[in-house]
């Protein structure tokens, strides 16, 4: 084994014999058994073991206040966290009703389903402890489930906690068993008597439901359930995909819901042999164990005899197999044999290498790593490249299978349903609990009005609610910086097309509103760095922008030209493809865009839209991980400057995190705030943040962490009076759905929907708004979560703030499904994540060059 998976070891477990182990050591990988199929666990932990005997020994506890919830690996849970994070009962304004009024209202259906329990039903937690102790988990559990006592309830154990659905006649019961002529004394202590609305139950709710899955003939990958009976195939592509369900159960306003939605696992049909083989003929034996090393570490293959996936963090090359390793009993056995005797398979590769995998233990971060020899014959290449994801053709016919409409998706949710309320294993599993699984629920929403578009000296009321792009070929736009001094760099391959670019970006320019001086062009050759050569030598500091036609889509092109003009030398810069230019009949629409874009890179406003509230800023913050460096975190801070919404500051970072939470804001706002005072002449009265790239189980640490950076920073920059701050979690990513109800079917709700009742949680001020549409497919909503606020707006203002917001994004004139600060702070952020990494120039901090 190489020296880096000898670290992740190490990083794995903290035993030095861990990092020698060449196979599995006693539970050798072929034959370990996962307990997630076990009814007394599941494929995640409950509640954390340590401390709770003493914590709870003098005394039953009915509340949640110190209650921990895990996950695989002994993490905690970080939705469920989430959960207990109420910050609706600190804003006095919202406390007795957080919904809005305006709109006309709309009945909507959703992929939601009520659970119905008893009226006093509860959980009952008990701790159980084993004398003489006992290491093995499965025998914990199979000693505990031997009894009679048990036998007949409804339960869930995990080796430590035990949850029933009844309760024991006695507070602590004492029970005993014979196992290997050794007496074991159990002993029950019941530590909780909990609610059916307490976080824990919705956890154990959750391992109950995934149980239920399992018996639809379901196979779990990481979070999700799929059905590899039921492949969708893609054979121009060699590509599989399995359908299957996200599913979930929380607690809403009123009572337990239970969400699912469609999802799909892509596999590709080709196996991690097939793969190196192939590379083995391009590459050429010098250099192919370091390229296939590099290739295929760090990507997850799938086992399609157990239906399990596997990360590969090595490839040892040392074994094959022929070699043999230890079962669970002794004797030993070559791999060759194992998989005949176990799976009927026969290898036809005896010299192909092992690869390995690094299993983590699901209770233990400090157990002993566990190394998994896998066979690359019989795995599978999950996911898909870069490569992959850039081939258009490929794209779309992965989109055309995955892309369900909203009836094929309520189809797929109604069967979801009615599977489970027709199996008899499923019903039995639900009734033991005291479950009820109940009928779809529909609700009603607003549709709140469409927005007027401001131009330069006409208001628009666009065709099309969710794009203006033909509005803007008509009307100028709202301000321009003539464009009088600027390079554009290309090989000869552009030759042919630079003329008539040229040509229709000027008059595309001039009926916006923005002049185009005709530009200085130098040729060089079709290498990155003839490119940055040529940037170097012909760039003076009255150059405007740096336009560079590049011949390929060779990522190295982009990375060095945007690198080196966004730090090194910074100046706007825009890179445009050769092939993009070449497009026939499509000229005038890509000079329309490409305008745009400079336009804004040069400081220019390309429209607004009204804002009854003066002296408002909105800022949008984004976190994410640095593409080279998964250690470093970049932070993207965009704040508006001027009482229109049309101008902008915007700062990025890099930061070393191990989470997605940032520690620089008080500078950044502090910043913005200056640059707001020197264009305005004051400070805003009212600050709006919109926090976006917010993950599972950060709440409470935004909370704790974030606002108080945010106050400190406005109580600092304003000496008399203080601007009232809010701030807001954007959520893309969440699992309730909507559609509307029309003419016996379902499509997706119109444009502006609005929901702030019973699919919300009953702790939080949020919605959900629904800002863009969607041509195909089924429209996701956007969640939002008002975690402080000192504003006390209305929440129909708020809500209808968030909507005008979604309308000022300037690479594409039309609705958005975000608020523009957010959608800038992403893009900011993904350049340099991408292809920076480094903090870009202050001196480009006043236009949003990253367009």
């Amino acid at each position: 084994m190489s020296g880096r998976a000898r670290v992740r070891a190490r990083g794995i477990a903290r035993s030095p014999s861990a990092a020698e182990v060449g196979c599995l050591q006693a539970s050798p990988w072929p034959t370990s058994v996962d307990l997630s199929n076990n009814e007394a666990s599941s494929s995640c932990g409950f509640v954390g073991a340590s401390g709770i005997s003493q914590q709870y020994k003098d005394g039953i506890s009915y509340g949640d206040a110190r209650c921990t919830f895990m996950g695989r690996g002994g993490k905690i849970r970080g939705e469920l966290m989430d959960l207990d994070v109420c910050t609706r009962e600190k804003l006095a304004h919202v406390r007795d009703c957080k919904t809005g009024s305006s709109g006309i209202p709309v009945k909507l259906v959703t992929n939601l389903f009520s659970l119905d329990l008893p009226q006093d039903w509860q959980l009952y937690q008990y701790h159980v402890t084993y004398t003489p102790n006992l290491e093995s988990r499965r025998m914990r559990i199979a000693l505990l489930y031997s009894h009679a006592e048990l036998s007949n309830k409804a339960k869930a154990f995990d080796g430590v906690i035990l949850f029933l659905s009844q309760k024991l006649e006695e507070k602590v019961t004492e029970l005993s068993s014979e196992t290997r002529g050794e007496t074991v004394k159990m002993t029950l202590t019941l530590t909780r008597e909990l609610p059916a609305s307490s976080p824990v139950c919705v956890q154990v709710f959750g391992i109950i439901f995934r149980k239920i899955l399992k018996k639809l003939s379901m196979y779990q990958i990481g979070r999700n359930f799929y059905k590899p009976s039921e492949p969708v195939e893609i054979p121009q592509h060699n590509l599989s995909l399995w359908p299957g369900f996200t599913i979930s159960v929380s607690q809403f306003e009123n009572k337990l819901l239970f969400s699912a939605d469609v999802s799909y696992k892509v596999l590709r049909n080709e196996t991690v042999l097939e793969f190196m083989t192939g590379l083995c003929h391009q590459t050429g034996m010098s250099g192919f164990t370091q390229t296939c090393e590099k290739q295929l570490v760090g990507l997850i293959v799938l086992t399609r005899y157990n239906n399990k996936t596997y990360r590969i963090d090595d490839i040892d090359w040392s074994v094959n197999p022929t070699h043999t390793f230890q079962k669970r009993d002794g004797s030993e056995i070559t791999y060759v044999d194992y998989y005949k005797q176990q799976y009927d398979i026969t290898l036809s590769d005896l010299n192909q290498p092992m690869l390995v995998s690094l299993l983590k233990s699901k209770r233990n971060d400090n157990a002993e790593a566990r190394i998994a020899h896998l066979i690359p014959e019989l795995c599978f290449l999950t996911g898909l490249t870069s490569q992959a994801t850039s081939d258009f053709q490929l794209m779309k016919a992965v989109a055309e299978k995955m892309r369900l409409s909203p009836l094929g998706r309520q189809q797929r949710l109604a069967r979801l349903a009615d599977d489970i309320q027709r199996n008899k294993d499923a019903r039995f599993e639900l009734e033991t609990w005291g479950l009820h699984f109940g009928c779809q629920m529909s609700l009603t929403g607003r549709v709140v009005p469409s927005e007027k578009i401001l131009m330069q000296d006409h208001i628009c009321q666009p065709v099309s609610a969710a794009d203006w792009s033909k509005d803007m070929r008509t009307w100028k736009i709202l301000s321009a910086q003539s464009l009088n001094k600027w390079l554009i760099i290309c090989s000869s391959r552009a030759e042919n097309v630079i003329e008539n670019f040229v040509s229709c970006l000027t008059r595309v320019g001039s009926s916006m509103g923005f002049n185009v001086d005709y530009p200085k062009i130098i040729k060089v050759q079709e290498t990155p760095a003839a490119f940055l050569s040529a940037i170097q030598k012909h760039f003076d500091p009255d150059v405007q922008l740096v336009m560079c036609i590049l011949p390929s889509h060779q990522q190295n092109y982009y990375d060095s030209i945007k690198k080196y003009l966004s730090s090194d030398c910074p100046v706007p810069s825009q890179c445009v493809l050769v092939r993009t230019l070449n497009k026939q009949g499509m000229m005038m629409s890509v000079a329309t865009k490409i305008a745009m874009q400079m336009t804004c890179k040069l400081g220019g406003e390309l429209w607004a839209v009204e804002i009854p509230l003066k002296s408002l800023m909105v800022v949008g913050i984004d976190v994410c991980k640095d593409a080279f460096n998964k250690g470093m975190a970049v932070v993207g801070f965009v704040a508006s400057v001027n009482p229109g919404i049309t101008r902008w500051f915007s700062r990025c970072i890099l930061q070393k995190t191990t989470t997605d939470v940032a520690d620089c804001l008080k500078v950044f706002m502090i910043g913005a705030l200056n640059k707001w005072y020197k264009h305005n002449h004051g400070m805003p009265a009212r600050i709006i943040v919109y926090r976006d790239g917010v993950g599972d189980g950060q709440l409470k640490t935004l909370i704790e962490y974030e606002v108080p950076q945010l106050l400190s920073s406005v109580t600092e920059a304003s000496s008399n009076t203080s601007s009232k701050l809010s701030v807001i979690v954007v959520r893309k990513k969440c699992m309730p759905r909507f559609f509307t109800e029309v003419n016996h079917t379902v499509q997706n709700p119109p444009l502006g929907t609005m929901v702030d009742s019973e699919a919300t949680r009953p702790g939080c001020y949020d919605f959900y708004l629904i800002s863009q549409a969607a041509c195909r497919g089924t429209v996701n909503p956007t969640y939002y979560n008002v975690i402080y606020d000192d504003n006390g707006l209305k929440p129909d203002h708020m809500q209808r703030l968030t909507f005008k917001l979604c309308h000022l994004y300037y690479n594409w004139p039309g609705l958005i499904s975000i608020p523009a600060p957010c959608q800038y702070a992403h893009k900011l952020t993904f350049l340099v994540a991408q292809s920076i990494h480094k903090e870009p120039s202050l001196e480009l901090a006043s236009s949003l060059f990253y367009l």
